[in-house]
Parts: C-alpha cells; sequence; structure tokens
C-alpha cells in the first residue's frame, strides 16, 4: 500500500447532523520519522482557514438566508404576529399590553460580519462572527422606528471526521453576545426599550446560530475536496485519503494525506519498492512551518508511482527514426562508422538508422541536495532502418539514462520539466564484432536530447498531482528540495 494539519451571554446547544465519527486529538508537532512513512503532508495556517469563512459570506447568500428566515418565519419581533404580540410572551394576556404598539419589528439589516478564529489544540476552532443588527418597524407613537444592535456572535467547533473519511468541521455550542443598542431614529420609551433588549437577548441565538452551521457547510465542502480523485490523463488517477488522524496546534491544521494510485481500469498500483541500504538512513524531520503560511510536503513515493504508471503503459519507449531528428543530427551508418566501424558488418555507408529505446524497468528518482534526478534504464536496439523494408538488427545497448528535473508549481500540480545530465551504455549484444559502447555515448546523447526527452516532456504534462485544501493556491510557493521530498510555502 502507499506510504503513508461586559456582555450578555445566551448559549444554545446544538445537535450532531449525520455523520459517522467525532475524532478529538492534540497538538501537532513536525513528523519525527523517515518522510518515506507518510503520505502529502499539508499544513494549512488559521489565516486560510478565517479567510475561507470570510470568503464563504462574502459569495454566497449565507447572510441573506438569515434575513429571509426572519422575515418569514417570525414576520416581525414584536408585532402581532412576532413573539411578543397577539398572544405572545408580552401582547394581550401577557404582562406589557402596550408592547402590541410595537408593530413588524424585524432583522432588516445584517452586516457582514468580521471574521476571528483561534485553533483550540486537542479540539478545534473558537470562532467569533462580530456583526451588527439593524431593525425596522413602527414605533408605539407612530412612524418609523429603526434600531441597530452589535452583536458578537461566538461558537466552539470541533474538528473531527466525517462518515466519507474526510476532515468535517461541527458546531458543538452557540452563543451570541448582545452589545450596544441604538436607536437610529423614531421615539421608544425606556419601558420599551428594555424590553426590546431582553427579546433580542432571546431570539438572536436562534436567529444567528444558524448561520454559522451554514458557514462550517460551505467551509466542510472545501475540506473534503482534499480528499478526490485527481484524474492523471490516459494514466489513471490519484486518489487523496486520509492517511491518519488530522492534527491541530494552535497555528495550523495537519492533514496526513494518502495518495493512492491507480491505473486507468481503477485498479491500485503499488510498486516494488528498492532493497533497504546495509545502513538505514536517519530520521528526516518535515521542516518546520513558519507561522501565516502554509505547507504541503509531496513525497518521493508519488514521483516513483507517476513514472512507474508512465513506463508501464510504454509511455517511455520510443522508436526514432530519421524523420524525428533534425537534419543536423546524423543518423546513418556513414556517421555510426566513424565511431564503431566494426560495428557495422557488411553494412554499406548512407544507410539510414533506427533506434528502438524500450524501457522494461520503472524509473528511480532521487530527491536530496536541492536537487531532483530520473534514473530511466532502458534497452536500445539499434537497426538498420527501411521505410517500407524489413529492418535489419546490428547491435543492443543497455542504457541507463540521468535527467535532470526543472520543478515548477501550479495551483493544482507540480509541474516537471527533464533534461539529460549524462548517459551511460554498454554493449549487450552484437550481430557483427564486440566493441567499446562507451564511444557512442555522446553521439547517442545527442539524438536523446532532440528526440527522446522533448517526447518525455509532453508525456509529463499530467504532473505530480497537489491535494486541494481549502483552495490554498500553491502557483506563487517557494520549492525545496530535501530528502525524499518536495517542501512548497506559500505565504497566507
Amino acid at each position: 500500500m502507499a506510504p503513508t494539519g461586559t456582555f450578555v451571554q445566551v448559549c444554545r446547544p446544538m445537535t450532531l447532523g449525520m455523520w459517522s465519527l467525532l475524532l478529538l486529538w492534540g497538538l501537532a508537532t513536525p513528523c519525527q520519522g523517515l518522510l518515506e512513512k507518510v503520505g502529502t503532508l499539508a499544513r494549512i495556517d488559521k489565516d486560510e482557514l478565517g479567510k475561507a469563512i470570510q470568503n464563504s459570506l462574502v459569495g454566497g447568500p449565507i447572510l441573506q438566508n438569515v434575513l429571509g428566515t426572519v422575515t418569514s418565519v417570525n414576520q416581525g419581533l414584536l408585532g402581532s404576529g412576532g413573539l411578543l404580540g397577539g398572544g405572545g410572551l408580552l401582547g394581550y394576556g401577557g404582562v406589557f399590553d402596550v408592547v402590541e404598539e410595537l408593530s413588524g419589528l424585524k432583522i432588516e439589516e445584517l452586516t457582514l460580519p468580521k471574521v476571528s478564529l483561534k485553533l483550540l489544540p486537542g479540539f478545534g476552532v473558537q470562532l467569533s462572527l462580530h456583526t451588527k443588527v439593524g431593525l425596522h418597524g413602527s414605533g408605539p407613537l407612530g412612524g418609523l422606528l429603526q434600531l441597530a444592535a452589535e452583536v458578537n456572535v461566538s461558537s466552539r467547533v470541533a474538528l473531527g471526521v466525517s462518515s466519507r473519511g474526510t476532515p468535517i468541521l461541527v458546531l458543538k455550542r452557540c452563543s451570541t453576545l448582545l452589545g450596544h443598542i441604538s436607536l437610529l431614529s423614531g421615539l421608544l420609551p425606556a419601558p420599551l426599550f428594555g424590553v426590546v433588549e431582553q427579546t433580542l437577548f432571546k431570539v438572536l441565538p436562534g436567529l444567528l446560530c444558524p448561520m454559522v452551521d451554514s458557514v462550517l457547510g460551505v467551509v466542510n465542502e472545501l475540506l473534503g475536496t482534499a480528499l478526490s480523485l485527481v484524474p492523471l490523463g490516459a494514466l489513471g488517477s490519484v486518489e487523496f485519503t486520509l492517511a491518519t488522524l488530522p492534527l491541530i496546534s494552535n497555528q495550523y491544521i495537519e492533514l496526513d494525506i494518502n495518495p493512492i494510485v491507480k491505473n486507468i481500469a481503477g485498479d491500485v498500483i503499488d510498486f516494488p519498492k528498492p532493497p533497504k541500504p546495509p545502513n538505514p538512513p536517519k530520521p528526516i524531520k518535515v521542516p518546520p512551518k513558519e507561522d501565516h503560511t502554509s505547507q504541503v510536503v509531496v513525497p518521493l513515493y508519488l514521483f516513483n508511482t507517476v513514472f512507474g504508471l508512465l513506463q508501464t503503459n510504454g509511455a517511455l519507449d520510443i522508436d526514432i527514426t530519421p524523420e524525428l531528428v533534425p537534419s543536423n543530427v546524423p543518423l546513418t551508418t556513414t556517421d555510426l562508422a566513424s565511431l564503431v566501424p566494426e560495428a557495422l558488418g557488411n553494412l554499406p555507408p548512407g544507410q539510414q538508422l533506427l533506434l528502438s529505446m524500450r524501457v522494461k524497468e520503472a524509473p528511480s528518482v532521487t530527491l536530496q541536495n536541492k536537487k531532483a534526478t530520473i534514473s530511466i534504464p532502458a534497452n536500445i536496439h539499434v537497426l538498420s532502418y527501411h521505410p517500407k523494408g524489413t529492418h535489419e538488427a546490428l547491435f543492443e545497448l543497455n542504457a541507463v539514462l540521468t535527467l535532470n528535473a526543472q520543478l515548477a508549481p501550479s495551483a493544482t500540480k507540480l509541474h516537471l520539466s527533464l533534461s539529460l545530465e549524462r548517459l551511460s551504455v554498454k554493449l549487450a549484444s552484437s550481430f557483427a564484432h564486440a566493441f567499446d559502447a562507451s564511444r557512442l555515448e555522446e553521439w547517442l546523447s545527442q539524438v536523446i536530447r532532440v528526440a527522446y526527452v522533448p517526447k518525455l516532456n509532453v508525456n509529463l504534462d499530467v504532473g505530480i498531482p497537489l491535494p486541494k485544501v481549502l483552495n490554498v493556491n500553491f502557483a506563487s510557493a517557494a520549492l525545496e528540495i530535501i530528502e525524499n521530498a518536495i517542501v512548497l510555502t506559500v505565504a497566507s
């Protein structure tokens, strides 16, 4: 398997929806194990969570839905159809008959809340939404009555795991802190002013706490997208799942995400691991995350698996014919004769050549010393080329291509661009005479650079997928190559 972040307070208890399991955990610490033993590690700064919450309020209908609920359900807080009128708490038959004179008082305005949050290690999030409520209605002495009240909606939110195995924020407790109430227009006797205050004190939790639930619903959708199926073009796909329980510190949420690679048929791919070295490497720590930054760590395993998929799909194989190389690159028996004449036998000069390259083993990727290197073992068959006839085999080479990888992040993936660093070849067999194959390395390197490497880069356009957590964009991230992993860090 794949290897595997001075107000009056009224409280409103919350009930849990249909979700399978709430898991609470302690303070997150940097990973102490080998990076080969972790998946794709994502550390999301609390600033990004704050942005997601703020954006859910700005870009969606959440605030308007709250107003709609207040208007249509309550039909005014103090009017004949409201909580205090017409047989309500303080209407006819109640304590103060005069309250009925306040008709149709409704919440008509709700300013965009100011979001503030604090991460709670071992639990989740303390979330506060500071807003101002505008109330309109008819006053007891006639005319328009306008009031404004400052309100802080405070909630405790647990971080858990949903039935789908995705991170989820669940509202555990919500309360409203009622601040200053201002009379903006109209006349309101002091006794009634107190009634309004007490009424808001009673009803605001039921009106505003559902807004928090709606916000968390939007944010949970964003958290859920981190664990999704990411296509790899014709190769297959990568499914991201939680490898371990999420962790939460006072500055960030840490998700250890397990990348499960599948081929185009949907079968899980698990390529053989290389043999362990005699002296096990020392444990490597994930670099610490600075405040106000988010971080994603892409493991070596994911690189090796993507290249393994390329190999099993034949995407690393190529037949290099004269049509694929420019005219200034020699690909005839005449050019070959100047290097290894003994390899040609009785072939006349001027014959075109065909290089048939086959990769029968998965390439290996090395990430260390701030450098990314790919090693591709290949068999190269050299034949005389007859476009409409039968090709004649000349000799076979065992080759190892060492390529440097330039890495560049985008919003969704890590892009690779390869260049040939060196080529080493050994003679596997010859239909004429044995020869020193190293004399061909410079010539073959020239051919591979112009004909093979560009094909590789086209096939690598699928890139290495990145998990999408809270829409954090890593396109402008700083990239660091450490041993067995790539670290991307972006400012919040």
